[in-house]
């Protein structure tokens, strides 16, 4: 059961970027080109990012409406139509201390969940000056609200790995605790965790203690038949958090990097155990043509640099020992549909009721504490 002192941390929940976030922060060169704000003929308020219109600048917040409600999973189309705790962190943490949260770590919106946004910039200047301005946003402006209650992190220019660990040093030395990266670098057209192309990135996140977070639908989403509801991608996003996790514990990753430390974003856990055990049975049967390491087992890999995170999931909690309780962590995903707000502590309580205290007690604060660096003050 839960104790009543837990401080729940979610290790996954999303911002949606204020009209200025860029215009205040970017040169005055590139405030035409850069990421704005503006109204279309039908009202609808919209990003515009060299001249491309990105539409999504509410992906998903519907944080508050009523799921039956015809629009509760279309985007909304003004800031005036979603809860002001997507954009404003005084808000923000109001809606927390109503939903029983006590810090959260926010990915962003407009970028998308890793940043690919600026992957398609034509002026990667411009691109890289974006993304140090969304970090700057980040830690400056959103954590610096309140310390104790925002986890910082940073997005990279990761189409080049040189600047990409220019960057990370930069970040950490402003208290960052967190990097977004892509879970598929091979589907956005870059080289495979199989090559060497990241180690510069790689060896920053190691060197400056920082986690590497992979949210799900950051490598594209998965593939349904055209005529798929849009429920069955829904339902089947958590299949690219497992590819991913699999290409990782058979890449070279973990022996090059031995102290990386990964956290799988919003992409559940039960599927966990069905992959360890495979993996490892893949590697006890395969191991010796396939190419792949031959001395530690996937699971050891796994459950020294990686953690997982969900909302409900009652296969996952029904599974842990499988799993392993140090490498389980809660999230909360305001304000998206999946969201249990404003009873996520309700919620959570009920689905840990058979679980050991102090195993509940890891789950929604200490792995994430530990995880993150991020101790209560």
């Amino acid at each position: 059961m839960l104790p009543k002192d837990v401080q729940l941390v979610s290790v996954d929940d999303h911002v949606i970027e204020h009209p200025n976030v860029w215009t205040d922060r970017l040169p005055k060169k590139y405030h035409e080109a850069g990421p704005r704000v503006i109204e279309t003929p039908e009202g609808h308020q919209v990003w515009q990012y060299e001249g491309r219109l990105y539409p999504n600048i509410g992906l998903n917040a519907v944080a508050g409406k009523d799921p039956k409600d015809p629009e509760y999973g279309l985007d909304p189309v003004r800031f005036d139509h979603m809860l002001p705790g997507c954009y404003d962190p005084k808000a923000r943490v109001a809606d927390m201390d109503l939903d029983g949260v006590q810090a959260s770590l926010c990915f962003p919106t407009f970028p998308r969940f890793a940043g690919t946004t600026f992957l398609e910039g034509e002026d990667k200047d411009l691109a890289l000056a974006c993304v140090q301005a969304w970090n700057d946003f980040m830690i400056d402006e959103w954590c610096a609200y309140a310390p104790e209650r925002f986890i910082p992190l940073a997005l990279l220019p990761f189409w080049d790995p040189v600047a990409s660990a220019k960057e990370i040093e930069r970040v950490a030395a402003k208290g960052c605790k967190a990097i977004s990266f892509t879970e598929s670098p091979s589907n956005m057209g870059l080289p495979s965790f199989h090559t060497d192309f990241w180690d510069p990135m790689l060896a920053a996140v190691q060197d400056t203690d920082q986690v590497l977070c992979l949210h799900f639908g950051s490598g594209g989403a998965p593939v349904v038949p055209a005529e798929a509801p849009f429920a069955t991608s829904i339902t089947l996003f958590g299949l690219n958090t497992q590819t991913a996790t699999a290409d990782l514990l058979f890449s070279p990753v973990f022996y090059k990097f031995d102290r990386l430390k990964i956290a799988m974003s919003e992409g559940g856990i039960g599927w966990m155990p069905y992959i360890l055990e495979r993996a490892d049975y893949t590697w006890n049967r395969h191991r010796w043509y396939t190419g792949i390491n031959t001395e530690v087992r996937p699971s050891d890999l796994f459950r020294k640099h990686i953690h997982g995170c969900f909302i409900w999931d009652e296969a996952g909690v029904a599974n842990l020992d499988l799993i392993g309780e140090d490498n389980v962590m809660w999230e909360c995903d305001y304000p998206h549909s999946d969201s249990n707000w404003p009873k996520s502590r309700v919620m959570l309580e009920e689905r840990l009721q058979d679980v050991p205290d102090e195993r509940c007690r890891k789950i929604a604060e200490d792995n994430a504490r530990r995880l993150f660096n991020f101790p209560r003050r």
